[in-house]
Protein backbone atom coordinates (compact mmCIF):
# COMPACT_ATOMS: atom_id res chain seq x y z
CA UNK A 1 0.00 0.00 0.00
CA UNK A 2 1.79 3.56 -0.98
CA UNK A 3 1.47 6.35 1.71
CA UNK A 4 1.46 9.92 0.57
CA UNK A 5 1.57 13.21 2.73
CA UNK A 6 -0.76 15.74 2.21
CA UNK A 7 1.87 18.84 1.39
CA UNK A 8 0.55 22.61 1.28
CA UNK A 9 2.74 24.09 -1.84
CA UNK A 10 3.92 27.26 -2.48
CA UNK A 11 4.31 28.31 1.38
CA UNK A 12 7.94 29.44 3.00
CA UNK A 13 7.77 26.13 4.67
CA UNK A 14 6.47 22.29 4.09
CA UNK A 15 4.04 20.97 6.62
CA UNK A 16 2.58 17.54 6.77
CA UNK A 17 -0.77 17.90 7.64
CA UNK A 18 -1.72 14.49 7.41
CA UNK A 19 -0.88 10.82 6.40
CA UNK A 20 -3.49 8.82 5.18
CA UNK A 21 -3.35 5.91 2.57
CA UNK A 22 -3.55 7.21 -0.70
CA UNK A 23 -3.63 4.17 -3.57
CA UNK A 24 -1.71 4.62 -7.00
CA UNK A 25 -4.05 5.06 -10.15
CA UNK A 26 -1.62 6.04 -12.61
CA UNK A 27 -0.36 2.93 -14.80
CA UNK A 28 1.36 2.81 -18.21
CA UNK A 29 -0.42 2.10 -21.71
CA UNK A 30 1.93 -0.91 -22.37
CA UNK A 31 1.43 -2.74 -19.19
CA UNK A 32 -1.93 -4.54 -18.43
CA UNK A 33 -4.05 -2.09 -15.79
CA UNK A 34 -5.01 -3.76 -12.68
CA UNK A 35 -8.44 -2.98 -11.22
CA UNK A 36 -8.17 -0.91 -8.52
CA UNK A 37 -9.86 -3.17 -6.34
CA UNK A 38 -6.91 -5.83 -6.94
CA UNK A 39 -4.03 -3.22 -6.18
CA UNK A 40 -5.93 -1.51 -2.79
CA UNK A 41 -6.13 -4.54 -0.86
CA UNK A 42 -5.30 -8.87 -0.80
CA UNK A 43 -8.25 -9.51 1.74
CA UNK A 44 -10.92 -8.75 -0.62
CA UNK A 45 -9.91 -11.97 -2.41
CA UNK A 46 -10.49 -13.70 0.54
CA UNK A 47 -13.86 -11.91 1.57
CA UNK A 48 -16.37 -14.61 2.03
CA UNK A 49 -18.53 -14.55 -1.22
CA UNK A 50 -21.41 -12.02 -1.37
CA UNK A 51 -25.32 -12.61 -1.08
CA UNK A 52 -26.99 -13.22 -4.31
CA UNK A 53 -27.51 -10.49 -6.51
CA UNK A 54 -30.50 -9.42 -6.96
CA UNK A 55 -31.00 -9.25 -10.80
CA UNK A 56 -33.45 -5.66 -11.45
CA UNK A 57 -34.50 -7.25 -15.00
CA UNK A 58 -34.68 -10.72 -14.24
CA UNK A 59 -38.23 -12.93 -13.71
CA UNK A 60 -37.67 -11.98 -9.55
CA UNK A 61 -36.65 -15.27 -8.83
CA UNK A 62 -33.82 -14.50 -7.57
CA UNK A 63 -33.64 -13.86 -3.29
CA UNK A 64 -33.61 -10.29 -2.47
CA UNK A 65 -29.94 -9.47 -0.88
CA UNK A 66 -29.75 -8.35 2.89
CA UNK A 67 -26.85 -6.39 4.12
CA UNK A 68 -26.04 -6.34 8.29
CA UNK A 69 -23.02 -4.86 9.04
CA UNK A 70 -21.98 -5.34 12.66
CA UNK A 71 -25.24 -5.92 14.29
CA UNK A 72 -26.76 -2.59 12.38
CA UNK A 73 -30.27 -2.76 11.03
CA UNK A 74 -30.47 -5.14 7.92
CA UNK A 75 -31.04 -3.52 4.35
CA UNK A 76 -34.16 -5.24 2.82
CA UNK A 77 -35.87 -5.05 -0.63
CA UNK A 78 -39.15 -3.91 0.23
CA UNK A 79 -41.90 -3.59 -2.09
CA UNK A 80 -43.52 0.05 -2.26
CA UNK A 81 -46.98 0.83 -2.32
CA UNK A 82 -48.71 -1.41 -5.21
CA UNK A 83 -47.99 -0.44 -8.74
CA UNK A 84 -51.50 0.91 -10.56
CA UNK A 85 -52.39 -1.43 -13.09
CA UNK A 86 -53.33 1.91 -15.18
CA UNK A 87 -49.77 2.69 -15.32
CA UNK A 88 -47.95 -0.64 -15.26
CA UNK A 89 -49.57 -3.38 -18.33
CA UNK A 90 -50.44 -6.10 -16.61
CA UNK A 91 -51.43 -9.66 -18.29
CA UNK A 92 -55.02 -10.36 -17.11
CA UNK A 93 -54.76 -13.94 -17.14
CA UNK A 94 -51.21 -14.57 -15.41
CA UNK A 95 -51.59 -11.03 -13.40
CA UNK A 96 -48.06 -10.61 -14.24
CA UNK A 97 -46.79 -7.37 -16.47
CA UNK A 98 -46.18 -7.41 -19.57
CA UNK A 99 -43.11 -6.95 -21.38
CA UNK A 100 -43.17 -3.07 -22.52
CA UNK A 101 -41.84 -2.24 -26.21
CA UNK A 102 -38.97 0.93 -25.89
CA UNK A 103 -40.01 3.90 -27.32
CA UNK A 104 -37.75 5.90 -30.32
CA UNK A 105 -36.54 8.08 -27.65
CA UNK A 106 -35.86 5.54 -25.22
CA UNK A 107 -33.88 3.97 -27.40
CA UNK A 108 -32.02 6.78 -28.93
CA UNK A 109 -31.33 7.76 -24.94
CA UNK A 110 -30.08 4.09 -24.58
CA UNK A 111 -27.57 5.12 -27.38
CA UNK A 112 -26.50 8.61 -26.37
CA UNK A 113 -26.06 7.21 -22.63
CA UNK A 114 -23.78 4.26 -24.02
CA UNK A 115 -21.78 6.56 -26.46
CA UNK A 116 -21.03 8.94 -23.52
CA UNK A 117 -19.39 6.01 -21.57
CA UNK A 118 -15.78 6.99 -20.45
CA UNK A 119 -12.81 4.10 -20.22
CA UNK A 120 -10.22 4.35 -18.14
CA UNK A 121 -7.41 1.45 -18.67
CA UNK A 122 -9.47 -0.87 -20.75
CA UNK A 123 -12.40 -0.24 -18.00
CA UNK A 124 -15.61 1.85 -17.56
CA UNK A 125 -15.81 4.51 -15.11
CA UNK A 126 -18.38 7.21 -15.92
CA UNK A 127 -19.95 9.10 -18.10
CA UNK A 128 -19.27 12.47 -19.49
CA UNK A 129 -21.27 15.08 -19.12
CA UNK A 130 -22.09 15.97 -22.91
CA UNK A 131 -23.48 12.58 -24.76
CA UNK A 132 -22.65 13.48 -28.29
CA UNK A 133 -19.49 15.30 -28.41
CA UNK A 134 -19.64 15.79 -32.36
CA UNK A 135 -22.94 17.57 -31.93
CA UNK A 136 -21.27 20.34 -29.38
CA UNK A 137 -20.86 23.45 -30.55
CA UNK A 138 -18.43 25.66 -29.72
CA UNK A 139 -15.85 25.12 -26.92
CA UNK A 140 -16.35 21.78 -24.76
CA UNK A 141 -15.06 23.55 -21.72
CA UNK A 142 -15.57 21.05 -18.75
CA UNK A 143 -18.40 19.02 -20.69
CA UNK A 144 -15.75 16.54 -21.45
CA UNK A 145 -15.57 15.32 -17.60
CA UNK A 146 -17.45 12.47 -15.44
CA UNK A 147 -19.04 15.05 -13.26
CA UNK A 148 -20.13 13.06 -9.42
CA UNK A 149 -23.27 14.88 -9.89
CA UNK A 150 -24.43 14.10 -13.32
CA UNK A 151 -22.83 10.63 -12.90
CA UNK A 152 -25.68 9.59 -10.23
CA UNK A 153 -28.65 9.10 -13.08
CA UNK A 154 -26.18 7.45 -15.29
CA UNK A 155 -25.32 5.09 -12.31
CA UNK A 156 -28.94 4.52 -11.36
CA UNK A 157 -30.01 3.68 -15.06
CA UNK A 158 -26.99 1.07 -15.05
CA UNK A 159 -27.66 -0.46 -11.78
CA UNK A 160 -31.91 -0.86 -13.05
CA UNK A 161 -30.36 -1.86 -15.90
CA UNK A 162 -28.62 -4.79 -14.79
CA UNK A 163 -25.32 -3.10 -15.70
CA UNK A 164 -22.84 -2.85 -11.97
CA UNK A 165 -19.60 -3.15 -13.41
CA UNK A 166 -19.25 0.84 -14.79
CA UNK A 167 -20.93 1.79 -11.17
CA UNK A 168 -18.46 0.10 -9.13
CA UNK A 169 -15.21 0.92 -11.12
CA UNK A 170 -16.47 4.69 -10.46
CA UNK A 171 -17.12 4.77 -6.78
CA UNK A 172 -13.16 2.63 -6.24
CA UNK A 173 -11.66 5.35 -8.44
CA UNK A 174 -13.35 8.37 -6.99
CA UNK A 175 -12.10 7.56 -4.07
CA UNK A 176 -8.70 7.32 -5.19
CA UNK A 177 -8.93 10.27 -6.09
CA UNK A 178 -10.58 12.18 -2.43
CA UNK A 179 -7.31 13.04 -0.88
CA UNK A 180 -5.28 14.27 -3.85
CA UNK A 181 -3.32 17.26 -3.01
CA UNK A 182 -5.54 20.12 -5.01
CA UNK A 183 -4.81 23.97 -3.89
CA UNK A 184 -6.11 27.65 -4.56
CA UNK A 185 -4.01 30.12 -4.00
CA UNK A 186 -1.74 27.99 -1.85
CA UNK A 187 -4.55 26.87 0.77
CA UNK A 188 -5.49 23.19 0.65
CA UNK A 189 -8.88 22.02 1.45
CA UNK A 190 -9.83 19.54 3.92
CA UNK A 191 -9.53 16.21 4.11
CA UNK A 192 -12.37 13.69 2.89
CA UNK A 193 -13.21 16.20 0.21
CA UNK A 194 -14.38 14.64 -2.67
CA UNK A 195 -13.91 16.14 -6.59
CA UNK A 196 -16.45 17.90 -8.79
CA UNK A 197 -15.44 15.95 -11.83
CA UNK A 198 -12.45 13.87 -13.13
CA UNK A 199 -11.28 13.61 -16.79
CA UNK A 200 -8.98 10.53 -18.10
CA UNK A 201 -5.98 12.03 -20.57
CA UNK A 202 -2.70 10.90 -21.03
CA UNK A 203 0.45 12.10 -20.34
CA UNK A 204 4.40 11.20 -21.15
CA UNK A 205 5.71 8.83 -18.70
CA UNK A 206 8.84 10.70 -16.87
CA UNK A 207 11.63 9.68 -18.59
CA UNK A 208 10.45 8.23 -21.97
CA UNK A 209 9.40 10.63 -23.98
CA UNK A 210 7.77 7.81 -26.26
CA UNK A 211 5.34 6.09 -24.14
CA UNK A 212 2.62 7.39 -22.40
CA UNK A 213 0.13 6.73 -19.18
CA UNK A 214 -3.43 7.35 -18.89
CA UNK A 215 -4.40 9.56 -15.85
CA UNK A 216 -7.36 10.47 -13.72
CA UNK A 217 -7.10 14.74 -13.44
CA UNK A 218 -9.61 15.94 -10.89
CA UNK A 219 -11.37 19.07 -10.27
CA UNK A 220 -11.87 20.10 -6.81
CA UNK A 221 -13.25 23.23 -7.68
CA UNK A 222 -10.00 25.26 -8.56
CA UNK A 223 -10.62 25.33 -11.94
CA UNK A 224 -14.07 25.70 -11.73
CA UNK A 225 -16.06 29.17 -12.33
CA UNK A 226 -15.91 30.84 -9.23
CA UNK A 227 -13.66 28.56 -7.69
CA UNK A 228 -15.66 27.06 -5.50
CA UNK A 229 -15.71 23.42 -4.19
CA UNK A 230 -18.29 20.89 -4.90
CA UNK A 231 -20.08 20.29 -0.90
CA UNK A 232 -22.78 17.72 -2.28
CA UNK A 233 -20.02 15.41 -4.43
CA UNK A 234 -19.25 13.64 -1.29
CA UNK A 235 -22.79 13.28 -0.16
CA UNK A 236 -23.73 11.54 -3.58
CA UNK A 237 -20.97 9.05 -3.31
CA UNK A 238 -22.64 8.00 -0.19
CA UNK A 239 -25.44 7.61 -1.83
CA UNK A 240 -24.64 5.75 -4.36
CA UNK A 241 -22.58 3.96 -2.72
CA UNK A 242 -25.58 2.65 -0.97
CA UNK A 243 -27.56 1.70 -3.87
CA UNK A 244 -24.97 -0.20 -5.71
CA UNK A 245 -24.74 -2.00 -2.51
CA UNK A 246 -28.46 -2.92 -1.90
CA UNK A 247 -29.36 -3.45 -5.91
CA UNK A 248 -26.30 -5.62 -6.65
CA UNK A 249 -25.82 -7.80 -2.89
CA UNK A 250 -21.70 -6.75 -3.50
CA UNK A 251 -21.62 -5.74 0.09
CA UNK A 252 -18.08 -6.99 0.62
CA UNK A 253 -17.44 -3.61 -1.01
CA UNK A 254 -18.59 -1.49 1.68
CA UNK A 255 -16.86 -3.66 3.92
CA UNK A 256 -13.69 -3.20 2.46
CA UNK A 257 -11.05 -0.81 4.54
CA UNK A 258 -10.55 1.69 1.81
CA UNK A 259 -14.51 2.47 1.41
CA UNK A 260 -14.87 2.70 5.00
CA UNK A 261 -12.44 5.17 5.65
CA UNK A 262 -13.84 7.31 2.51
CA UNK A 263 -17.03 7.11 4.67
CA UNK A 264 -15.49 8.52 7.34
CA UNK A 265 -13.57 11.14 5.99
CA UNK A 266 -16.60 12.72 4.42
CA UNK A 267 -18.51 12.44 7.21
CA UNK A 268 -15.74 14.07 9.56
CA UNK A 269 -15.65 16.75 6.87
CA UNK A 270 -19.16 17.37 7.24
CA UNK A 271 -19.22 16.93 11.01
CA UNK A 272 -16.10 19.49 12.25
CA UNK A 273 -17.19 21.87 14.75
CA UNK A 274 -16.82 25.11 13.58
CA UNK A 275 -18.81 28.58 14.43
CA UNK A 276 -21.92 27.82 13.32
CA UNK A 277 -24.50 26.48 16.25
CA UNK A 278 -27.23 24.94 13.71
CA UNK A 279 -27.03 21.41 12.48
CA UNK A 280 -28.04 22.39 9.34
CA UNK A 281 -24.84 22.23 6.79
CA UNK A 282 -23.15 25.72 6.24
CA UNK A 283 -22.00 26.06 2.99
CA UNK A 284 -21.20 29.05 0.43
CA UNK A 285 -23.16 29.91 -3.06
CA UNK A 286 -22.40 27.50 -5.76
CA UNK A 287 -21.69 24.64 -4.12
CA UNK A 288 -24.20 22.25 -5.24
CA UNK A 289 -25.92 21.94 -7.79
CA UNK A 290 -27.39 25.76 -8.44
CA UNK A 291 -23.13 26.19 -9.40
CA UNK A 292 -23.70 30.07 -9.54
CA UNK A 293 -24.72 32.88 -7.02
CA UNK A 294 -28.07 32.57 -6.45
CA UNK A 295 -28.29 33.61 -2.86
CA UNK A 296 -28.35 30.34 -1.72
CA UNK A 297 -24.95 30.66 0.91
CA UNK A 298 -25.54 29.57 4.26
CA UNK A 299 -28.14 26.33 4.72
CA UNK A 300 -29.53 26.29 1.60
CA UNK A 301 -32.08 23.30 1.34
CA UNK A 302 -30.72 21.01 -1.23
CA UNK A 303 -27.64 20.69 0.67
CA UNK A 304 -29.50 19.49 3.66
CA UNK A 305 -31.52 16.82 2.58
CA UNK A 306 -29.00 15.34 0.26
CA UNK A 307 -26.92 15.39 4.14
CA UNK A 308 -29.22 13.61 5.84
CA UNK A 309 -29.88 11.39 3.32
CA UNK A 310 -25.75 10.91 3.54
CA UNK A 311 -25.94 10.72 6.72
CA UNK A 312 -28.48 8.09 6.90
CA UNK A 313 -26.89 5.82 4.61
CA UNK A 314 -24.10 5.98 6.58
CA UNK A 315 -25.39 5.13 9.60
CA UNK A 316 -26.22 1.33 8.06
CA UNK A 317 -23.34 1.46 6.02
CA UNK A 318 -20.46 1.66 8.84
CA UNK A 319 -18.98 -1.60 10.63
CA UNK A 320 -19.48 -0.61 14.26
CA UNK A 321 -16.20 -1.07 15.90
CA UNK A 322 -14.20 1.03 18.65
CA UNK A 323 -13.00 3.04 15.99
CA UNK A 324 -16.24 4.31 14.81
CA UNK A 325 -18.59 3.98 17.67
CA UNK A 326 -18.29 7.63 18.16
CA UNK A 327 -19.22 8.39 14.57
CA UNK A 328 -22.05 6.43 14.47
CA UNK A 329 -22.91 8.46 17.79
CA UNK A 330 -22.69 11.73 16.43
CA UNK A 331 -24.70 10.77 12.94
CA UNK A 332 -27.32 9.54 14.89
CA UNK A 333 -27.25 12.99 16.88
CA UNK A 334 -27.32 15.33 14.37
CA UNK A 335 -29.57 13.47 12.42
CA UNK A 336 -32.20 13.83 15.29
CA UNK A 337 -31.03 17.74 15.19
CA UNK A 338 -31.39 17.45 12.06
CA UNK A 339 -34.72 16.64 11.38
CA UNK A 340 -36.25 18.58 13.77
CA UNK A 341 -34.16 21.65 12.82
CA UNK A 342 -35.87 21.20 9.12
CA UNK A 343 -39.41 19.88 10.08
CA UNK A 344 -40.01 23.37 12.38
CA UNK A 345 -38.06 25.89 11.15
CA UNK A 346 -38.22 25.42 6.89
CA UNK A 347 -41.75 24.52 6.84
CA UNK A 348 -44.59 26.65 5.13
CA UNK A 349 -48.14 26.55 4.58
CA UNK A 350 -50.92 28.87 4.87
CA UNK A 351 -51.18 28.26 8.50
CA UNK A 352 -47.62 28.69 8.87
CA UNK A 353 -47.35 31.57 6.84
CA UNK A 354 -50.14 33.33 9.16
CA UNK A 355 -48.00 32.81 12.03
CA UNK A 356 -44.99 34.07 10.70
CA UNK A 357 -47.32 37.14 9.53
CA UNK A 358 -48.16 37.73 12.99
CA UNK A 359 -44.44 37.69 14.40
CA UNK A 360 -43.18 39.58 17.01
CA UNK A 361 -39.55 40.68 16.82
CA UNK A 362 -36.96 41.41 18.73
CA UNK A 363 -37.27 38.80 21.31
CA UNK A 364 -34.47 38.21 23.58
CA UNK A 365 -34.86 34.30 25.26
CA UNK A 366 -34.76 30.77 25.52
CA UNK A 367 -38.42 30.74 24.50
CA UNK A 368 -38.91 33.14 21.84
CA UNK A 369 -41.57 32.32 19.60
CA UNK A 370 -39.22 33.96 16.24
CA UNK A 371 -36.32 32.37 17.40
CA UNK A 372 -34.60 33.87 13.87
CA UNK A 373 -35.66 37.15 14.13
CA UNK A 374 -37.76 37.73 11.33
CA UNK A 375 -39.51 40.64 10.15
CA UNK A 376 -43.02 39.61 8.90
CA UNK A 377 -42.40 41.97 6.10
CA UNK A 378 -39.74 39.67 4.45
CA UNK A 379 -43.17 37.21 3.51
CA UNK A 380 -42.94 38.35 -0.45
CA UNK A 381 -46.42 39.77 -1.95
CA UNK A 382 -46.04 36.58 -4.74
CA UNK A 383 -46.14 34.02 -2.20
CA UNK A 384 -49.56 35.54 -0.03
CA UNK A 385 -51.54 34.64 -3.04
CA UNK A 386 -49.83 31.77 -4.91
CA UNK A 387 -49.81 29.18 -1.84
CA UNK A 388 -52.56 26.74 -1.87
CA UNK A 389 -55.03 25.90 0.52
CA UNK A 390 -53.79 22.41 0.30
CA UNK A 391 -50.43 21.62 0.60
CA UNK A 392 -46.63 23.27 1.33
CA UNK A 393 -43.21 23.05 1.16
CA UNK A 394 -39.95 23.36 2.62
CA UNK A 395 -38.48 27.12 1.88
CA UNK A 396 -35.01 27.53 0.43
CA UNK A 397 -33.09 29.08 2.97
CA UNK A 398 -33.51 29.84 7.16
CA UNK A 399 -30.87 32.13 8.56
CA UNK A 400 -30.89 35.00 10.74
CA UNK A 401 -33.46 37.97 9.97
CA UNK A 402 -33.73 36.24 6.49
CA UNK A 403 -35.80 33.35 5.59
CA UNK A 404 -35.49 32.67 1.42
CA UNK A 405 -39.19 31.80 0.11
CA UNK A 406 -37.96 30.03 -2.94
CA UNK A 407 -39.10 26.71 -3.87
CA UNK A 408 -36.50 24.38 -4.70
CA UNK A 409 -37.13 21.46 -6.17
CA UNK A 410 -34.35 19.24 -5.46
CA UNK A 411 -34.14 20.09 -1.77
CA UNK A 412 -37.98 19.33 -1.79
CA UNK A 413 -37.99 16.09 -3.71
CA UNK A 414 -35.00 15.06 -2.19
CA UNK A 415 -36.47 15.82 1.54
CA UNK A 416 -39.22 13.61 0.61
CA UNK A 417 -37.01 10.54 -0.70
CA UNK A 418 -34.75 10.53 3.13
CA UNK A 419 -37.95 11.27 4.98
CA UNK A 420 -36.57 14.57 6.30
CA UNK A 421 -39.92 15.85 6.08
CA UNK A 422 -42.75 14.37 7.97
CA UNK A 423 -45.73 12.00 6.17
CA UNK A 424 -48.11 14.96 5.90
CA UNK A 425 -45.43 17.65 5.00
CA UNK A 426 -44.21 14.97 2.37
CA UNK A 427 -47.97 14.67 0.94
CA UNK A 428 -48.08 18.44 1.54
CA UNK A 429 -45.08 19.02 -1.39
CA UNK A 430 -46.15 16.93 -3.92
CA UNK A 431 -50.32 18.61 -3.35
CA UNK A 432 -48.58 21.67 -3.94
CA UNK A 433 -46.28 20.28 -7.01
CA UNK A 434 -50.27 19.24 -8.25
CA UNK A 435 -51.90 22.30 -7.64
CA UNK A 436 -49.17 24.80 -8.97
CA UNK A 437 -48.57 21.88 -12.02
CA UNK A 438 -48.60 24.51 -14.71
CA UNK A 439 -46.20 27.12 -12.80
CA UNK A 440 -43.66 24.33 -11.52
CA UNK A 441 -43.87 21.43 -14.14
CA UNK A 442 -45.07 23.36 -17.10
CA UNK A 443 -44.32 22.14 -20.46
CA UNK A 444 -41.22 20.74 -19.41
CA UNK A 445 -40.88 19.40 -15.98
CA UNK A 446 -39.44 20.37 -13.97
CA UNK A 447 -38.79 24.12 -12.29
CA UNK A 448 -34.97 23.70 -10.59
CA UNK A 449 -36.70 26.79 -8.82
CA UNK A 450 -39.51 28.94 -8.28
CA UNK A 451 -40.01 31.78 -9.10
CA UNK A 452 -37.47 33.70 -10.72
CA UNK A 453 -35.35 36.31 -9.60
CA UNK A 454 -35.99 39.62 -11.39
CA UNK A 455 -34.99 43.69 -11.75
CA UNK A 456 -33.04 44.86 -8.98
CA UNK A 457 -33.19 41.34 -7.13
CA UNK A 458 -31.57 39.46 -9.96
CA UNK A 459 -28.57 42.40 -10.48
CA UNK A 460 -27.96 42.17 -6.35
CA UNK A 461 -28.45 38.72 -5.29
CA UNK A 462 -27.10 37.19 -9.21
CA UNK A 463 -24.50 39.70 -9.89
CA UNK A 464 -26.38 40.88 -13.03
CA UNK A 465 -25.23 37.03 -14.59
CA UNK A 466 -26.27 37.19 -17.81
CA UNK A 467 -26.20 33.37 -17.82
CA UNK A 468 -28.77 33.60 -14.89
CA UNK A 469 -31.63 35.87 -16.33
CA UNK A 470 -35.05 35.48 -15.18
CA UNK A 471 -36.23 32.12 -15.76
CA UNK A 472 -33.41 30.98 -17.28
CA UNK A 473 -30.40 28.41 -15.66
CA UNK A 474 -30.84 27.98 -12.20
CA UNK A 475 -32.85 31.31 -12.34
CA UNK A 476 -36.10 29.54 -12.63
CA UNK A 477 -34.94 27.28 -15.35
CA UNK A 478 -36.65 23.70 -16.62
CA UNK A 479 -34.26 20.97 -15.91
CA UNK A 480 -35.57 17.66 -16.92
CA UNK A 481 -32.72 16.04 -15.26
CA UNK A 482 -34.74 16.34 -12.10
CA UNK A 483 -37.29 13.97 -13.48
CA UNK A 484 -35.73 11.32 -11.97
CA UNK A 485 -36.02 12.53 -8.17
CA UNK A 486 -39.23 13.87 -9.16
CA UNK A 487 -40.25 10.04 -9.89
CA UNK A 488 -38.63 8.44 -6.94
CA UNK A 489 -40.69 10.77 -4.79
CA UNK A 490 -44.30 10.11 -6.12
CA UNK A 491 -43.27 6.44 -6.06
CA UNK A 492 -42.09 6.59 -2.71
CA UNK A 493 -45.61 8.22 -1.20
CA UNK A 494 -47.76 6.66 -3.84
CA UNK A 495 -48.51 8.76 -6.66
CA UNK A 496 -46.84 7.74 -9.48
CA UNK A 497 -49.48 9.13 -11.76
CA UNK A 498 -47.88 12.22 -11.31
CA UNK A 499 -44.65 10.83 -12.28
CA UNK A 500 -46.08 9.63 -15.22
CA UNK A 501 -47.91 12.63 -16.04
CA UNK A 502 -44.43 14.91 -16.24
CA UNK A 503 -42.66 11.53 -17.98
CA UNK A 504 -45.42 11.97 -20.54
CA UNK A 505 -45.17 15.58 -20.80
CA UNK A 506 -41.19 15.74 -21.44
CA UNK A 507 -41.45 12.43 -23.44
CA UNK A 508 -42.83 14.77 -26.09
CA UNK A 509 -40.18 17.58 -26.55
CA UNK A 510 -36.82 15.85 -25.62
CA UNK A 511 -36.23 13.52 -28.56
CA UNK A 512 -37.01 16.52 -31.21
CA UNK A 513 -35.20 18.94 -29.11
CA UNK A 514 -31.46 16.98 -28.92
CA UNK A 515 -32.03 16.33 -24.92
CA UNK A 516 -30.99 19.98 -23.98
CA UNK A 517 -29.72 20.55 -20.42
CA UNK A 518 -32.38 22.78 -19.42
CA UNK A 519 -35.47 24.91 -20.86
CA UNK A 520 -35.86 28.69 -20.61
CA UNK A 521 -39.27 30.65 -19.75
CA UNK A 522 -42.12 30.71 -17.28
CA UNK A 523 -43.51 27.57 -18.37
CA UNK A 524 -40.43 25.88 -20.23
CA UNK A 525 -41.77 26.47 -23.76
CA UNK A 526 -38.09 27.61 -24.94
CA UNK A 527 -34.77 25.15 -25.27
CA UNK A 528 -32.49 27.23 -22.87
CA UNK A 529 -30.48 30.09 -24.51
CA UNK A 530 -27.28 28.65 -23.67
CA UNK A 531 -28.17 25.32 -23.24
CA UNK A 532 -26.20 22.66 -24.49
CA UNK A 533 -27.49 19.82 -26.24
CA UNK A 534 -27.09 16.07 -25.61
CA UNK A 535 -26.71 16.14 -22.44
CA UNK A 536 -25.93 13.22 -20.31
CA UNK A 537 -27.87 13.81 -17.05
CA UNK A 538 -30.73 14.69 -19.32
CA UNK A 539 -31.06 11.63 -20.74
CA UNK A 540 -30.11 9.59 -17.81
CA UNK A 541 -32.83 11.25 -16.13
CA UNK A 542 -35.00 10.41 -18.32
CA UNK A 543 -34.22 6.69 -18.44
CA UNK A 544 -33.94 6.43 -15.07
CA UNK A 545 -37.58 7.67 -15.07
CA UNK A 546 -38.51 4.89 -17.20
CA UNK A 547 -36.65 2.38 -15.34
CA UNK A 548 -38.07 3.47 -11.72
CA UNK A 549 -41.73 3.49 -13.10
CA UNK A 550 -41.36 -0.04 -15.21
CA UNK A 551 -40.01 -0.82 -11.33
CA UNK A 552 -41.17 1.29 -8.56
CA UNK A 553 -40.03 -1.78 -5.80
CA UNK A 554 -36.48 -0.61 -6.78
CA UNK A 555 -37.25 2.65 -5.58
CA UNK A 556 -36.15 1.33 -2.29
CA UNK A 557 -32.11 1.64 -3.12
CA UNK A 558 -32.98 5.35 -2.43
CA UNK A 559 -35.37 5.82 -0.10
CA UNK A 560 -35.54 5.95 3.55
CA UNK A 561 -39.03 5.45 5.54
CA UNK A 562 -39.28 7.39 9.09
CA UNK A 563 -37.40 6.70 11.73
CA UNK A 564 -38.71 7.34 14.89
CA UNK A 565 -36.18 6.65 17.20
CA UNK A 566 -34.08 9.49 15.50
CA UNK A 567 -36.76 11.75 17.15
CA UNK A 568 -37.02 10.64 20.29
CA UNK A 569 -33.69 11.03 20.92
CA UNK A 570 -33.88 14.98 19.57
CA UNK A 571 -32.13 17.52 22.27
CA UNK A 572 -34.87 20.01 20.40
CA UNK A 573 -35.76 22.73 23.46
CA UNK A 574 -34.21 24.25 25.94
CA UNK A 575 -35.52 24.69 29.52
CA UNK A 576 -34.18 26.64 32.58
CA UNK A 577 -32.65 23.98 33.93
CA UNK A 578 -31.05 22.87 30.24
CA UNK A 579 -31.34 20.69 27.56
CA UNK A 580 -34.24 18.19 27.73
CA UNK A 581 -35.18 15.34 25.51
CA UNK A 582 -37.86 15.32 23.28
CA UNK A 583 -40.35 12.84 24.74
CA UNK A 584 -41.99 9.77 22.97
CA UNK A 585 -45.10 11.81 23.12
CA UNK A 586 -43.64 14.93 20.80
CA UNK A 587 -42.01 12.70 19.31
CA UNK A 588 -44.71 11.28 17.49
CA UNK A 589 -46.79 14.54 17.45
CA UNK A 590 -44.17 15.54 15.05
CA UNK A 591 -44.35 12.64 12.89
CA UNK A 592 -48.25 13.37 12.59
CA UNK A 593 -47.11 16.87 11.28
CA UNK A 594 -48.35 18.76 14.52
CA UNK A 595 -45.11 20.09 16.14
CA UNK A 596 -45.67 20.72 19.40
CA UNK A 597 -44.46 24.87 19.85
CA UNK A 598 -42.05 25.74 22.71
Amino acid sequence: MAIASTIRPCCSHLLISQIIPKYPYHFSKSQKCPHRYEVVAQAASTAPAPHPTFDPVGTGSATPPHILLHGLKPLVFTPLLPFPEKIRNVDPVRHEPIPRTESVAEREAWKLLNQSVVNYCGKPVGTVAVADAGAFKGELLNYDQVFIRDFVPSALAFLLKGETEIVRNFLLHTLQLQSWEKTVDCYSPGQGLMPASFKVRTAPIDGNADAEEEVLDPDFGESAIGRVAPVDSGLWWIILLRAYGKITGDFSLLERVDVQTGIKLILNLCLSDGFDMFPTLLVTDGSCMIDRRMGIHGHPLEIQSLFYSALRCAKEMLTFNEGSANLIRAIKNRLSALSFHVREYYWVDLQKLNEIYRYKTEEYSQNATNKFNIYPEQIPTWLVDWIPDRGGYLIGNVQPAHMDFRFFSLGNLWAIVSSLTTPKQAEGILSLIEEKWDDLIGTMPLKISYPALESDEWRIITGSDPKNTPWSYHNGGSWPTLLWQFTLACIKMGRPDLAQRAISTAEKRLLDDNWPEYYDTPTGRFVGKQSRLYQTWTVAGFLTSKLLLEKPELASILTFEEDLELLEGCACRLSRNGRTRCSRQAARSQLLGTVPRP
